[in-house]
């Protein structure tokens, strides 16, 4: 699967059958996981066969059934936390449906106190991503058109990044940004209010380079 197969065919899953994640899937995700790390200097883990870290009645509440593996996206607090939590998520997100994965982001419907037992003294809990084999893939939701989320002509290949990024997951799909060119360079912003805009803009960043070949830092914050 490409990364443009898996954009595509990604979406958020909340119920899970009771299927264990194979051994050598565990070992590639892990080892995906610790290049992230290292290139992000997060604290990201992956939790294996804990049903605990969706135990609660918040977790009920957003309707999240037989979860029992999750990303614990955390690290040191920083100016950019959100930003680098949101960008290496979604690498993980998306490597993942490469492995024939579900998943889901979620900022609040978890045992929070479960799994603030697995981070270091200091360290910053950013979000939660379930993950595991899925009932269903899920569905994609009604988004923005191009038209926008840029207000002006754009080459072919930044019209490319801007379409995936528009598949990207935004906390409760608002789509809080906007692209323009700067020099000849597209960047990417939050616009308007909304919750963990941070977080997406790194999700959407992410979309963007992932299919363009850019790296991050080519994608500034306003």
């Amino acid at each position: 699967m490409t990364i443009e197969e898996a954009i595509d065919n990604r979406h958020s899953v909340r119920k899970y059958k009771d299927i264990p994640i194979p051994q050598d899937i565990r070992e590639k995700l892990d080892s995906f996981v610790r290049t992230c790390n290292e290139t992000s200097g997060l604290h990201i883990r992956i939790q294996y066969d804990d049903p605990e870290g969706f135990d609660s009645r918040l977790a009920q509440y957003g309707s999240f059934q037989g979860v029992n593996n999750y990303i614990v996206l955390a690290g040191n607090a920083s100016e950019d936390f959100d930003l680098r939590c949101g960008y290496f998520g979604e690498k993980i997100v998306l490597f993942a449906q490469q492995m024939g994965l579900n998943t889901c982001w979620t900022a609040l419907t978890f045992n929070k106190k479960k799994v603030k037992e697995v981070l270091a003294d200091g360290e910053k809990l950013c979000m939660v991503i379930a993950l595991g084999f899925g009932e269903f893939e899920g569905k994609p939701h009604k988004g923005k058109d191009i038209s926008q989320v840029v207000d002006e002509e754009v080459p072919d290949w930044v019209a490319k990044g801007i379409d995936a990024a528009l598949k990207a997951p935004t906390a409760m799909n608002q789509q809080k940004f906007a692209f323009k060119m700067v020099d000849g360079e597209p960047h990417v912003m939050v616009k308007g209010l909304g919750v963990h805009t941070k977080v997406d803009l790194g999700i959407v960043a992410y979309h963007f380079n992932a299919v363009t070949g850019r790296v991050c830092e080519e994608i500034s914050v306003n």
